[in-house]
Order: structure tokens, then C-alpha cells, then sequence
């Protein structure tokens, strides 16, 4: 009986244990099963007695006693049972005591006029995707920096590109300015559409109150740019003008400058639009030929629009609008005590400061550009127009009578074209660009030339027995209009071989048919490296083509002046040969590096070197008393250049300072060889020597700091002198030029429309210098800078 109790006793216990620790066998297949302290006791469940078995049982290893319980006086036997595995339950943040959670307000809900500013930056950051300059040298300025430097935007194009690295400043008559050492050759485009070619000679069409940013990309460019490759200036336009603000300002001072301006911007459902305007007038409009502080017979009007829509229609694709327009009219200043050279029937005597000539100049541009990203996919196609007409008006009598020939000039291009840029990105190592370009410009090139007649033998204009004119002057008209094409395309794959190295090679393809017709293919290779944060290098070559301006390139009809067709007169060339136009092909290399230096936080230094060989080397220059241009081509020609860039930033300070070393030189005219006299071509048929527009040393510098609401700045430009004398084989005297200004911001109207004040001084120091005296190639008459200016401006935040 005691044996059989006790194997009833042990059976009933086990029964127990059994039932008590089902729930847990149960819950171990949950995610979360519940803690020792909150388990609930569960009634037990019969369970049958267990088998004796014949197999001796493995002993396991002792664990750690256990206090026995005594019910009704019989002790049960120890029972060991080992618990199943727990996962760990997550863990909750607890507030410590006395601390209240708060639950974040909501964000509030974006404006439409938010959400669609989100939509068009991110559509600016896919067209940046689509041209994105691979390879090539940039330096980028905003319109912030424009507006810290002294003038801010009331200061022109040219003056802001005169502190980018490798910029030289030249005459207005001669093209304003110069990159690294090319003559013209530059590319403008407004959020990468290209504007084509204008006929302008020194009226700008585009103001830099339009600016968003400004970066100029030179070197070794990449296939999608071709045409204009000394320099591309690539505007993006404001992109934080849509929120229905504006400003109007005036700005004036001495030379009896005035000039009011205004710009507004907003968004109207799923479109925004800017619209800016600005007035020019001063007694400076262009160079003043002699030292004087104020020139004779040099006043200008000027008038500049602006106008950009943009419309998303959908999330993936958006509608824009660009229109330029300028207006603009030229005194062409003269200089006093000139001696007169010609007898016009019987007259000799002429006040060389009552000279009457003028020039007017008018522009405008429109263009429509569609955008799309699907995908791995971003393009854009655009279409655009230009209109560009110039009239130079000449004095009749004084021109005669000081330069033998009196010039009614007028030239207009009509342009229409197409250009369409594709961005693929194929996986994630590889980025194909392609697209093509088309355009047609027709042009029309007036020239009524009235000249004397001349003794064929001697060359004379008075006879020299009876001291009377040859004869009366007579009137040549040429004409020469063209509708001429030029087409490109191009394929580049940008290849990211590594996160620090990047292979971008290419192939664009050019044809030209204007007064000639030709082609290239172009072969295109760059290599960026960034070996370590802050680090960036870059090396490569291109193959250029580029072709001359068609109402530059227009020719000539000589035999209207050129005997025996035509009687001798003041006009007849020394050198009967007017060979077409040519376009350049060139072979460019490139090699730079920019580098942050982080023990001085803010500081960012940069070299670039640069070499280029050219055939048919394009160049041009005003010949005569008419402020026009006209092309001609060297055979060959080498350009050879190093910059150095640095700028700095520390808080409210910001500092830049550029220096460049450059040589350009050619040889052998083989294009319009009448402009020229014959020892003037012998002489460079057998040396290199220096293009007029060459520079050894130019440099600019400057500085901004914002000091309690007030900003002070300075500018200065050096340049050791532009090329002079007999083909261009002396040069002028070097030249600083500084600018300072300070302005500041007054809380008038309300704290955020600030009413800003300014003042600048131009040429502080009044430095006397010649940019151009009247000699070298193309150079017909001189130019000085600027004498010192004081300026005082108003703008009303809106």
C-alpha cells in the first residue's frame, strides 16, 4: 500500500506540473509572450502517468535547488524543467518622472504656390542633370555676390565677367571683352538654350538684373557645347523671384548716368513669372578717345526687357518662356584737334568735335522650351528666334573730309532653330547625353560708301598743279544677303569608373552652309578625379569647330572700287584679294585642379592650364570709321594660358582674387586680305605675332564684408596692356583700375521690404589709362577707361 501511494502521489504531481506550464509551451510560438510576473495560472489538465521504460534515462547536469512545498503533510518529489527560449520584447522609451510628452504639431500644409516652386526646382535640377559641363573649368558666381560688389547689378555684363579668372577688358568697339585671349568665340546661354549670334557691336541685350547665377565654363568642353568654345556663359535665371515680390530702384551719378529699373516676380496657379526692365542714360556710352574727364558727343539711350513664364503641366514635364528685348542709340564720341586730310569740293576745313555720327542697335530674342523627366530619362527641346539690327549713321562731310570716305552701314540677321538636349541614365555607373541643334539665319549687309576719287598713278586726291579735287565724290552701294544654316549633333557617356573617377567621352559632328560649306567631326575626352573630399582634378581634350558670324563673314564686292570696273578712289585696296571667310578648327587641351583648404575654413584655391592649336584662327576688327566689325582668318595659331582662382568665405566676409598668364600668336592672313596693307601681310606671312587682343597678364580682385546691416565692397581689374603698333608688335602700359562702394538696408516701408541705399566709386584712384590709341590691327581709333565716378542708388523691396 505505501508503494502504491506514493507512485499515485508522484503521477498526480507530474499531472500538475504538466498542466501548469501548458500556457507557456503554447505561447512560445507568439511573437510577444508575456512575462513571468503576469502570467495567469491555468486549471489543470489530466494527464496520463508516465511509461516506465526499459532505457536508462542520460543524467543531466544538477540544477540549482529549489525550496520544496508541503501539501496535507506529503512532500513531493523534485521535478526539474527547463524553460523554453523567449525572444525579447521591444523595448519602449519611458518618460523619466516629471517629464510630459508632447506630440509634434502637423507641419502645415505647403501653398500651391510652394508646392509648385518645389516642382520647378526640381526640374532646374534635372536640366543641370541634362547639361551638366563634365570635365570643363567653371567658375560660378550668384546674384548675391553680383549684388555684394560695388555697382551690384546696376554694373553690365562685361564689367561682372571682368573678375572672372582669364577675362581681359577691351574697347567697346572691339568686343567689350576677351576669354583667355580669344576675340569673340563666346556662347551665351539662359538655362541652357543657346542664343545664337547677334549683330550688335557693343549694345548688350542682356541685363544682369536676370541673374541667378552666372558660371562661365571654359577649357575642354564636352561634346553637347559646340560653335562658341573659348567661353560659355551659362545664366540661370532667378529662381527665388516667384513668390509675388518685387523691387524698383534708380541708380545714377556722374556723366549724367541715370538709370530707374524695375522687377517683379509671382506665381499664378501652376505658373510662375518674372518680368524686369531697366532704363539707361549717361554721357559715356562708349569709351572716351581722349583723357578728358568728360567726352565730347557720347551719349546713349538705352532700353532692356525681360519676360519668364513657366507652367508645370504635369509632375514630369513643364512649359517655359524666355523674351528679350534692348533697345539702344549711340553718339559716337569725338575728339577735338583733328587735322583735316581731304578737299571736298573745295572745302578742307572741319571742326573734328562737331563730328555727328551715331550708331542704333536693337535686339530681341524669344524662346519656348518643353521639359521632361520619365524615368531614367530627362530632356528638353526648345525653340528659339533672334533679331538683331544695327545702323551706323555717318557724318557725310566730316567723314569725307577727316577719313576719305563717308560709310551709311546697316546689317540684320533673322534666326529660327531647335535645339534638344537627352540625359539617360544607363544603371547606375553610366549617364548618355545626345541631342542635335538646327538653325537658319538670314542676313542682310548694307553698305553705301561714299568716296573721292584719286589719281590712279599717285594715289593723290588733289592735283597737285591746280590744288582742286580729282573729282566729285561718288556713291558705291554693296549688298550681300545670305539664308544660311548651321546644324549640329552630338553622343557623350559619362562613365563613372569609380566614385572618385569619372571618363567622359564624346563625338559631336558640325556642318555650316553659309558663304562656305563645311563640316567636322569632333572627338571630345575628359577626365575628373576626386581623390579626397575637397579635391577635384580635371584633364582633357576637345576637338573644335567653330564657324564665323555670317553678317561678319559677308563679303566684300571690291570690284565696285577697284579699277578698271571702277574709277581709283579713296576706297580702291592696296591688296585686291578678299578670300572667303573661313571656319576654325582647333585642337584644345586642358588641365586644372581646385582644392578646399580646410585649415582655413572657407578658402578655395584653383589652377588650370590650357593649349590650343588652330587652323584658319578666326579673329576681327573694326577697319574703318564705322563702328562694325569684320572677319578675317589667320592660317595658323597658338594660345597658351595658366590661371590662378582663389575665393573666400568666412561668415559675412567674402574675398576672390584671379590672376592669368596668357600668349596668344598667329601667323599668315588668308582671309578679306584687302583690309590690310601689303607690308602689313608680307610681314606677318612670315612671323607669329601676337593677336591685338593678347594680354600677358590680366588679374582681378575683391572683397564684400556685411557689418550691422551695412555692406562694404571693392573690385579691381590689372591688365599689362592690349597689343599696339605696326602688327601688333608693341603693346600699351599696364593699368589698375579700383572700384569701392557701401550700402545698407533701412526698415522704412516694413522689416521685410528693406529700402536699400548705396554708393560707389568708380576708378578711386582716377587712374588714367588707355585701353586702345588708334593702332594694331583692327584698331581704328582710341579708346581711355573710365575716369573716377561717383554713383548713388534707391531700391525698394516691393
Amino acid at each position: 500500500m505505501r508503494i502504491t501511494r506514493r507512485i499515485l502521489c508522484s503521477a498526480w504531481s507530474l499531472a500538475l506540473l504538466a498542466a501548469s506550464n501548458a500556457p507557456v509551451l503554447a505561447q512560445n510560438d507568439t511573437t510577444s509572450p508575456p512575462s513571468a510576473a503576469t502570467t495567469v495560472p491555468q486549471p489543470p489538465v489530466a494527464t496520463p502517468a508516465p511509461q516506465e521504460s526499459a532505457t536508462p534515462v542520460p543524467q543531466q547536469a544538477p540544477a540549482p535547488e529549489t525550496p520544496q512545498q508541503a501539501t496535507g503533510g506529503n512532500v513531493l518529489p523534485e521535478t526539474r524543467v527547463v524553460a523554453p527560449a523567449q525572444r525579447p520584447r521591444p523595448r519602449t522609451r519611458t518618460p523619466p518622472p516629471g517629464q510630459v510628452v508632447t506630440r509634434q504639431p502637423a507641419p502645415p500644409t505647403p501653398t500651391q504656390a510652394q508646392v509648385v516652386n518645389q516642382q520647378n526646382q526640381k526640374f532646374d535640377a534635372a536640366r543641370q542633370t541634362i547639361l551638366a559641363p563634365v570635365g570643363a573649368s567653371s567658375y560660378e558666381v550668384s546674384h548675391q555676390a553680383i549684388e555684394a560688389q560695388p555697382q551690384g547689378n546696376n554694373a553690365t555684363m562685361d564689367k561682372v565677367l571682368l573678375q572672372f579668372p582669364g577675362v581681359t577688358q577691351d574697347s567697346a568697339a572691339s568686343g567689350e571683352l576677351h576669354v583667355r585671349n580669344e576675340h569673340a568665340n563666346i556662347q551665351y546661354r539662359i538655362n541652357g538654350i543657346m542664343l545664337p549670334d547677334g549683330v550688335g557691336a557693343f549694345g548688350q541685350i542682356l541685363d544682369t538684373g536676370i541673374i541667378g547665377s552666372l558660371a562661365l565654363l571654359t577649357g575642354a568642353l564636352p561634346a553637347q557645347y559646340g560653335q562658341r568654345t573659348a567661353g560659355v556663359l551659362d545664366i540661370q535665371t532667378k529662381t527665388d523671384a516667384f513668390n509675388n515680390t518685387g523691387s524698383v530702384s534708380v541708380y545714377g551719378g556722374s556723366q549724367g548716368t541715370i538709370t530707374p529699373s524695375f522687377e517683379y516676380g509671382g506665381t499664378v496657379g501652376q505658373t510662375q513669372y518674372f518680368a524686369s526692365g531697366r532704363f539707361l542714360q549717361n554721357n559715356l556710352g562708349i569709351e572716351n578717345p581722349t583723357p578728358s574727364n568728360e567726352a565730347i558727343h557720347d551719349r546713349t539711350s538705352q532700353e532692356k526687357g525681360f519676360l519668364y513664364l513657366s507652367t508645370v503641366l504635369d509632375p514630369t514635364s513643364r512649359l517655359t518662356f524666355m523674351s528679350g528685348v534692348s533697345n539702344a542709340s549711340f553718339q559716337i564720341p569725338n575728339s577735338p584737334g583733328q587735322m583735316p586730310n581731304f578737299n571736298v569740293n573745295g572745302i578742307t576745313n572741319f571742326n573734328s568735335s562737331t563730328l555727328n555720327e551715331h550708331q542704333n542697335e536693337f535686339n530681341q530674342f524669344n524662346v519656348f522650351a518643353y521639359q521632361k523627366s520619365a524615368g531614367d530619362i530627362d530632356y528638353q527641346i526648345s525653340y528659339f528666334n533672334r533679331y538683331s539690327q544695327l545702323h551706323f549713321f555717318p557724318d557725310p562731310l566730316g567723314d569725307l573730309i577727316f577719313n576719305g570716305v563717308s560709310s551709311d552701314v546697316y546689317r540684320q540677321s533673322f534666326v529660327n532653330g531647335i535645339q534638344e538636349d537627352t540625359a539617360w541614365r544607363v544603371g547606375f555607373a553610366h549617364t548618355l547625353r545626345f541631342g542635335f541643334s538646327v538653325s537658319a539665319e538670314r542676313s542682310l549687309v548694307n553698305n553705301v560708301s561714299t568716296v573721292l576719287p584719286v589719281d590712279p598713278a599717285t594715289g593723290n586726291q588733289v592735283d597737285p598743279i591746280t590744288g582742286n579735287p580729282f573729282g566729285p565724290p561718288f556713291s558705291v552701294f554693296d549688298s550681300s544677303s545670305k539664308t544660311g544654316w548651321l546644324l549640329g549633333t552630338y553622343v557623350q557617356d559619362e562613365w563613372r569608373i569609380t566614385n572618385q573617377l569619372t571618363l567622359n567621352a564624346g563625338l559631336r559632328f558640325d556642318q555650316m552652309y553659309q558663304y562656305v560649306d563645311a563640316n567636322q567631326f569632333s572627338p571630345r575626352i575628359s577626365l575628373t578625379w576626386k581623390p579626397y573630399d575637397g579635391t577635384t582634378f580635371h584633364a582633357g581634350y576637345a576637338r573644335n569647330f567653330t564657324p564665323p558670324q555670317q553678317v561678319i563673314a559677308a563679303p566684300a564686292n571690291l570690284a565696285l572700287v577697284t579699277p578698271p570696273t571702277a574709277p581709283a578712289n579713296t576706297q580702291t585696296p592696296e591688296v585686291p584679294v578678299n578670300s572667303p571667310v573661313l571656319p576654325e578648327s582647333s585642337h584644345v587641351f586642358d588641365v586644372g585642379v581646385v582644392q578646399k583648404i580646410y585649415p582655413v575654413p572657407g578658402l578655395e584655391v584653383g589652377i588650370d592650364g590650357y593649349y590650343k592649336i588652330a587652323r584658319n584662327l578666326l579673329d576681327d576688327g573694326q577697319f574703318g570709321a564705322a563702328y562694325v566689325l569684320n572677319g578675317f582668318n589667320y592660317d595658323r595659331g597658338q594660345n597658351i594660358g595658366l590661371e590662378l582662382k582663389s575665393t573666400y568665405t568666412n561668415g559675412n566676409f567674402r574675398a576672390w582674387a584671379n590672376l592669368a598668364w596668357a600668349k596668344q600668336v598667329a601667323t599668315n592672313i588668308v582671309s578679306n586680305q584687302f583690309l590690310f596693307a601689303q607690308d602689313e601681310l608680307n610681314y606677318i606671312a612670315t612671323h607669329y605675332i601676337y593677336t591685338d587682343h593678347a594680354q600677358v597678364l590680366t588679374g582681378s580682385a575683391g572683397a564684400s564684408y556685411l557689418w550691422n546691416g551695412t555692406r562694404f565692397s571693392a573690385s579691381m581689374i590689372y591688365g599689362s596692356g592690349l597689343r599696339s603698333g605696326f602688327a601688333n608688335t608693341d603693346h600699351l602700359p599696364s593699368y589698375t583700375q579700383v572700384n569701392v562702394g557701401v550700402s545698407h538696408d533701412f526698415n522704412i516701408v516694413a522689416p521685410n521690404k528693406p529700402t536699400t541705399v548705396r554708393f560707389d566709386v568708380v576708378n578711386l584712384f582716377d587712374k588714367i589709362y588707355e585701353i586702345r590709341d588708334g593702332s594694331g590691327i583692327g584698331v581704328f581709333a582710341p579708346q581711355f577707361g573710365p575716369r573716377r565716378g561717383f554713383f548713388v542708388g534707391v531700391s525698394q523691396k516691393l
